[in-house]
Order: structure tokens, then C-alpha cells, then sequence
């Protein structure tokens, strides 16, 4: 069962907020204060000092800690306060460090900007540009990702003074917020792919013959004059780039792979410049050509291996139209679509794409809204109706006026949820952060250690040089910074195109791990699109009369039940009125005031909270449950009047998708506010056999918590403002996607087309995205514990080891490619 504690679940601490609580583990969010990870790792320690603290997990990227407790010898009460006390001292300290830098409102929200980077060539700058925009203190939180090339942060500074700190290391940011902008880096990626194809060519080209005249042994002064002709360009145009990021960073006092290839090279071509001048045999130019072929080849492949596994953000990116017509005056203009404005005009012409989201103002035409809803009939659009960017018209002719533009669209959301999953990092991505960033430091002790005992025992000084180098190129932080997020990468992606948008890394890494999957009913289950099928009116009033209270009472309403009861009246031409009051008990109710009539509607335990004495009703009511309807009854003045039966079909993929679950040994279970007869006959038609009903929020969080509690691992998935507090509390939260914004924004996953067969796909997506990613950790590290020993003892050459190098990464990013035809496969 849930803890029983004196402070509510969603207690406001001073300095964090419990989003999960029960006996023996507690989860709070702390944004302000732990989405950092110097504060996290400092609360960490102090956490784990503490013996009655058994298991503490900080996902500094959400600002959330889960910390695992002995209640018996430290009360979950003593714990929060310590944490409470722990916190504020932590953030006094940050506050004194800002004070001290800079002059900042901290009281003001954080800024969040995304900008994607420009000149990113490994993992290893990825790790550099995070380490020096998370040491300004006016960066709350700055998440760097080497494979979608982009940054997301927050922080108490401008746009402008982000590119500066970014530019200082050496690297280009371009703002990537709106949809236009990320159109724009596309088309720069596709430019410096171009670019790079290029380089490849013409470098190898340089390079063949060079390699050639080396294996050959070719050392006549004229062949070494030719050596170096044809390196020289090769190192120092096609292969500046390494060296120029190297010379930055040693300014810096830091290092990257950049700096091994630009040490090795330019070791391999000053070696080799020297020994000919001396008229030595020994010459490293064919290394040092091959070194930067080789690595400019594996980058080109990894470069395009990466544009393909991004595919599904291109094609969100895709949908909206470049231009729009505005009307000024009664003038048509072809405008910019990064120039509409809120308020504007714009004609939409047959045939063309939404440019923005709006409302129709003239015109009635038909809307294909495939790409949000999943629906495949095309809606009709008339004048008043809501209308989103990205969606087709059809043969009419539309007058819409913008009510949102940039980002703040539902497409332009849509794919920022989509690269923040991208770009977000599983728990485990923290150790590999934490072995990359001291990687290269030690490559190049052991390479210093290798040319020395290469001398000790001794060998020929060209001998040990060689060797020194080999170890140098042969070391890849780049496959491990890769493993991660390339997998990460493709699995969201694959989802977003089936429709399940993830919030985040952590989600995917808990879905994959699923034991039980709980449904709410009205909405999830079932299609969502509750009729009226019977109404049983007892008062004085007429029929007409009572379907336009209860109408009038539940035009205000989101709950699907009560837009059942308004279209009802709509479709038997009665206009609901206004109501002088509203309100709304979410899982109960409603109750409204008209005039001198008070209308309560709802469900028996509402009524029976109203005071209402119930002794007709119910035995109606019994019978519609019997039916597989929902009563709703009604009260008028305080006297129980009419009971409206309410059908809702369930989803036509509802009793599969359960079958699958149970398939892939998943508990399922129903848990809704319906009563209990309705649930049991939903249930029983798709194959569920545990069944909560007549549950309340309240309820419904108790039951998530006792699950967990009981060692589940616990999905959620519902659509309704009463199933938001069971999606906070659960391990991932699924939100249909037609369903209210506050669920949307609770879970951890969303189902864009309200289909909750995706529940399934989302789960095995997860899973075959976490196998992926154990595999590429797997490939990495086994690549760097064999290679660098066998090029330590003199098993590799310079050139061998490059391309070996190159190699590594390309194959954890084509490994990390599978998922899309493995996740193909699933699906059909």
C-alpha cells in the first residue's frame, strides 16, 4: 500500500517537489537546484554518506532524484527534511558563485534555447563544449549531443552570449528552435556533406600513390621528393582542420580525438621530413596520408550513416511549407513563413499545406490531419475551426488567421520533443561521459609509455615512433561517445514515425522494462467517442428542457461524458445556454448554476457527496451498466431527475493489443472511475481480467503505488485530467495523444493517432533500442581493451590503425541503423 505520511504526495518542499512516493523509495523534482551536474553529483555524496540510504539515481537532465531508504531507521518525514536542508545549502553556495561572476535575477524562469553546432567531429567535442558552458553560472543546464549535432539549454542569459561562449571553443551555433531553422541546418548538413565528399576524394587521391611508393620501399631521392609533394597538401589542406582544433584546445588546456590525429600526423610528417634531409630509410609520409584519408572517410560515413538515422526529423521538418500567402488589404503576398505573425491573414489554396496553426475565418473545405490525429478520412473544415500546421487542404479554398507561429506550433513542439529524446542521455551515458573525458589524457600517457619501453627494451628509435603513433590512432573515444545516443537517435525517431512521441532518455531506458501496463477506460480503451444512447428523465421537466440544462452544464466541461451530453443536444437542434458557476471534480463530476436552477451531473459517489438522495435512478442505472453504458446522472435543485446511458464502443485494436501485452507476459489491468458493471463488461470484450473500478485520482495513484511497491514496473496510460496524477506517479506515463493537455504534459510518452496498440510498439521499440546500445557499448569497449594493447606491444602500423579506427565508429552507428529495419519487422 502507499506510504502514509503527514505530507501529501505533491507536497511543495521549499526546495523540491515528491512526484513519487511509498515506503521504502521516494522521487522528488528539484529543477532549480539539481539540474547541474556538479550540484547532482555533491548531493549525491551527501546522500550516500547516509547508511540508511541503500540506492540513490540522479537524472540531472530532469532535474530528479530517486533515492531508495530504510524507513525502519530513517522515517520518510526526517528524509525529506533533510534533503530539504541539504538542498537550500546547496543552493546558497550556487547563488554566492553567481553573485560573484555575474549580476543575475534567479527569481526570473531560465531561458531555453537549441542550437545545433557546426564542426563537431567526435564524441570528445561534445564532452568540451558541455564542460565550458556548464562552468558559466549563468547556465542552469547544458545537454551536448555529438550525434544530432545540437545543444539544448537553460539558463539566465541571451541567445547571443550562448553563441559567444560556444564560438570561444572553437565551434559554429545556429539558433534551432523553429522549424525554418531547422530546415536551414539540414541544409547546411547536406552542404558540408557534400563538402566532405570532396575532401575524401580528392585526399585519397593524393593519397594512393603515396602508399603505394611506401609499401613499395620506394626510397630513391626522386620517389621521396614525390612522398612528399603529394603528402604535403594532404596534411596541411585537407587535414588542417584537425590540427587548427588541436592548437584552440591546447590554448585551452584540454585535449580530443582531434589532438591524437593532429599529434600523430604531424609526428609522422615532421619525422618524415627530418629523416629525408638526413637521407634516413625511415619515412612515415604513406602513414600520415593514410592516417587523414582514413579518418576523413570514416567521418564522411558516419556523417551520412547519421543522416539517416535523423530521417524522422527531416520528415517532421518537411511538413511545413517554406512560404505562405498573406492578404494585407485585400492583396495577396507570397511571404516567408518565419515572417507570419500572429493575427495575420493567410489564404490556403487547394491542395496546400497548413503554413502555421490558426482557425478558419472563411471558406469550408476538407483537412487531411493524418499526421496529428492518426485519422485517415479527411475532417471537414468550416468557418470557427481549428486548423495545424503541416496539415493538407483538400479541394476548398480556406481563409485562416494565425494563432501561433514558430515555435510555439504543435508540429514545431512535436519535433522539439522528438530531439530533446534525441538528444537526451540514458543513466548509463554517464559513465561512458565520465570514461570519455579522461580518455584521451591517458591514450597519450600510454603512448609516451609505449615509446619509452619501446627504447628501454631496445628497439630502433623509428621502431618506438612508430609504435607511440599507432597507439595514438588507434584509441576511438568516438565509438563510445557514439553508442549511446546513435541508438537513441534511431529508436525515437522509428517511434515518432509509428506515432509515440518519448519525452525523454530515461523514459526509454524504464519502457523497455515494463512488467504491468494499467488502462483507463473512457477514451483509452474505448474509441473515445461516448453517445448518447438513452436518457430516463423522472423530474417535472420536459425532455427538451432537462437535455438543455445538462447541455448548458457540460459545454464547459473536457471530459468526454459530458461533450457526449452536449452533442446530443446539438444534434437534436437544443443550444445550450451559459451557466452563472462551474465546477468540476475530476473522476466524480460536475456542478453548475443557471439562473435559479442548480444542475449537478455525475456519477452515484458524486451524487451521494451532493447530498442527493438516490432511489429511482440507480435500479436504471444498473441495467444500462449491464449494457456495457455509463449512467451519468443528474440532479436539478438538490432532487435526483434524469439519468443519461452513455455508450462508448471499444477500440477496434483494443482486445489485440492486450493479447500482445499478455504475449509478451505484461500484466494487464483496467483501472477507471466507471462503475462496476460497465468495466466488467468493457473488460471481458478485450481480454483484461483485472478490473478497479468506481476509482477516483486518489484511488487511482494508490493503485499505481501499490504496484510498484509490489516490485512492477509500472506503464500507465490514459487521456483525462483524473489520470494525470497516475501518470506522474507511474515509471512511464502514456498519454493519448487526442486526450487533455494536462495528460499530455504529465507522461513520458506520448500517442499522437490514440491508437493504443502503440503501447506495445513502444515497448518493444524500447527494448530493442536498449539491446542496441548494450551491444555498441559492448563493440566499443572491447575495440579499445584489445586494440590499444596490441598496438602497444608493436602488432599494428600507423595506417592500419587509422583505419581501423574509422571503422569502429561507422559500425556502432550501422549497428545502431538495424533498429530502423528491426523496429520495420516488429511492426508488421
Amino acid at each position: 500500500m502507499a506510504m502514509q505520511s503527514d505530507q501529501p504526495a505533491k507536497q511543495q518542499y521549499q526546495n523540491f517537489r515528491i512526484v513519487h512516493q511509498i515506503k521504502r523509495r521516494v522521487r522528488i523534482i528539484a529543477p532549480a537546484l539539481i539540474k547541474d551536474s556538479e550540484r547532482c553529483f555533491i548531493l549525491e555524496i551527501l546522500l550516500r554518506k547516509r547508511n540508511e540510504i541503500t540506492q540513490v539515481n540522479g537524472s540531472p537532465q530532469i532535474g530528479s532524484f530517486a533515492i531508495s531508504f530504510d524507513p525502519d531507521h530513517l522515517p520518510a518525514t526526517n528524509l525529506l527534511m533533510m534533503l530539504d536542508t541539504i538542498l537550500e545549502n546547496i543552493g546558497k553556495r550556487s547563488a554566492q558563485s553567481f553573485q560573484s561572476a555575474h549580476t543575475i535575477d534567479t527569481s526570473q524562469p531560465p531561458q531555453e534555447y537549441t542550437f545545433s553546432i557546426e564542426g563537431m567531429t567526435c564524441s570528445s567535442c561534445a564532452l568540451l563544449i558541455s564542460m565550458i558552458l556548464n562552468r558559466d553560472p549563468r547556465i542552469r543546464n547544458a545537454d551536448v549531443n555529438f550525434a544530432t549535432e545540437t545543444v539544448n539549454l537553460h539558463g539566465w542569459l541571451s541567445a547571443d552570449d550562448a553563441k559567444t561562449l560556444i564560438t570561444k571553443a572553437g565551434y559554429t551555433a545556429h539558433p534551432a528552435n523553429t522549424l525554418s531553422q531547422r530546415k536551414q541546418q539540414i541544409d547546411r548538413d547536406e552542404k558540408r556533406l557534400k563538402t566532405s565528399w570532396k575532401a575524401v576524394k580528392w585526399s585519397g587521391l593524393l593519397s594512393a600513390p603515396v602508399v603505394v611508393l611506401g609499401m613499395a620501399f620506394a626510397n630513391t631521392p626522386v620517389l621521396r621528393a614525390v612522398q612528399l609533394i603529394l603528402t604535403t597538401p594532404v596534411v596541411f589542406w585537407h587535414g588542417r582542420q584537425f590540427f587548427s582544433k588541436a592548437w584552440r584546445l591546447a590554448g585551452m588546456k584540454t585535449a580530443n580525438m582531434d589532438s591524437l590525429i593532429a599529434l600523430g600526423v604531424g609526428s609522422a610528417y615532421g619525422y618524415s621530413v627530418v629523416s629525408m634531409i638526413r637521407g634516413n630509410r625511415h619515412l612515415y609520409f604513406e602513414a600520415a596520408a593514410a592516417i587523414v584519408s582514413f579518418v576523413l572517410l570514416g567521418r564522411y560515413l558516419e556523417e551520412r550513416a547519421k543522416g539517416k538515422a535523423g530521417e524522422a526529423i527531416r520528415k517532421l521538418v518537411d511538413l511545413q511549407p517554406q512560404t505562405a500567402i498573406r492578404i494585407e488589404h485585400g492583396q495577396e503576398t507570397v511571404v516567408d513563413v518565419d515572417d507570419i505573425e500572429v493575427g495575420d491573414r493567410l489564404l490556403i489554396r487547394p491542395g496546400a499545406k497548413m503554413p502555421t496553426d490558426g482557425k478558419v475565418i472563411e471558406g469550408l473545405s476538407t483537412v487531411d490531419e493524418s499526421m496529428v490525429t492518426g485519422e485517415s478520412m479527411p475532417v471537414i473544415k468550416d468557418v470557427n475551426h481549428g486548423v495545424v500546421g503541416g496539415c493538407i487542404n483538400g479541394d476548398g479554398r480556406l481563409i485562416m488567421e494565425v494563432s501561433a507561429v514558430g515555435a510555439d506550433t504543435v508540429l514545431a513542439r512535436i519535433v522539439h520533443m522528438v530531439g530533446e529524446a534525441q538528444a537526451s542521455k540514458l543513466p548509463i551515458q554517464k559513465t561512458v561521459d565520465s570514461i570519455s573525458s579522461v580518455f584521451v589524457p591517458s591514450v597519450m600517457v600510454i603512448a609516451g609509455l609505449t615509446f619509452t619501453g619501446w627504447l628501454v627494451v631496445g628497439a630502433p628509435f623509428s621502431i618506438a615512433f612508430a609504435n607511440a603513433i599507432t597507439v595514438l590512432l588507434i584509441a576511438c573515444p568516438c565509438a563510445l561517445g557514439l553508442a549511446t545516443p546513435a541508438a537513441i537517435m534511431v529508436g525515437t525517431g522509428q517511434a515518432a514515425q509509428r506515432g509515440i512521441y518519448i519525452r525523454n532518455g530515461e523514459s526509454l531506458e524504464t519502457a523497455a522494462n515494463i512488467t504491468a501496463v494499467v488502462f483507463d477506460k473512457t477514451g483509452t480503451i474505448t474509441e473515445g467517442k461516448p453517445k448518447v444512447d438513452d436518457l430516463i428523465n423522472i423530474s417535472r421537466l420536459s425532455p427538451t428542457k432537462v437535455i438543455q440544462l445538462a447541455a448548458s452544464a457540460e459545454v464547459n466541461s473536457e471530459h468526454s461524458l459530458g461533450q457526449a451530453i452536449v452533442h446530443f443536444a446539438r444534434n437534436n437542434d437544443i443550444t445550450p445556454g451559459r451557466m452563472d458557476d462551474f465546477v468540476s471534480k475530476p473522476g466524480r463530476g460536475i456542478r453548475a448554476r443557471k439562473g435559479s436552477h442548480t444542475i449537478i451531473l455525475g456519477n452515484e459517489a458524486w451524487m451521494r457527496e451532493q447530498h442527493i438522495d438516490l432511489q429511482q435512478l440507480p435500479n436504471h442505472a444498473m441495467k444500462l451498466a449491464e449494457q456495457s453504458k455509463t449512467p451519468v446522472y443528474m440532479a436539478i435543485d438538490g432532487e435526483e431527475a434524469a439519468l443519461f446511458g452513455i455508450a462508448d464502443l471499444p477500440r477496434k485494436t483494443a482486445q489485440q493489443t492486450i493479447k500482445r501485452l499478455q504475449q509478451m507476459h505484461v500484466k494487464t489491468c483496467m483501472l477507471t472511475g466507471d462503475v462496476e458493471q460497465t468495466a466488467n463488461n468493457i473488460a471481458r470484450q478485450v481480454g483484461i481480467n483485472e478490473v478497479i473500478s468506481e476509482a477516483d485520482p486518489e484511488q487511482k495513484l494508490t493503485v499505481i503505488r501499490h504496484m510498484q511497491e509490489q516490485g512492477e514496473i509500472v506503464g500507465m496510460i490514459g487521456d483525462g485530467v483524473n489520470d494525470a496524477p497516475a501518470l506522474a506517479a507511474a515509471d512511464v506515463g502514456l498519454a493519448i495523444g487526442s486526450g487533455t493537455d494536462i495528460a499530455i504534459e504529465t507522461a513520458d510518452l506520448t500517442l499522437v493517432q490514440g491508437d493504443i496498440a502503440k503501447v506495445a510498439d513502444a515497448i518493444e521499440i524500447s527494448s530493442n533500442t536498449i539491446s542496441i546500445i548494450r551491444q555498441n557499448l559492448f563493440w566499443a569497449f572491447g575495440y579499445n581493451v584489445v586494440a590499444i594493447p596490441v598496438a602497444a606491444l608493436g602488432r599494428l602500423n600507423p595506417m592500419i590503425a587509422s583505419g581501423a579506427m574509422a571503422l569502429s565508429s561507422i559500425s556502432v552507428v550501422l549497428n545502431s541503423l538495424r533498429l530502423a529495419r528491426k523496429n520495420k519487422e516488429d511492426s508488421l
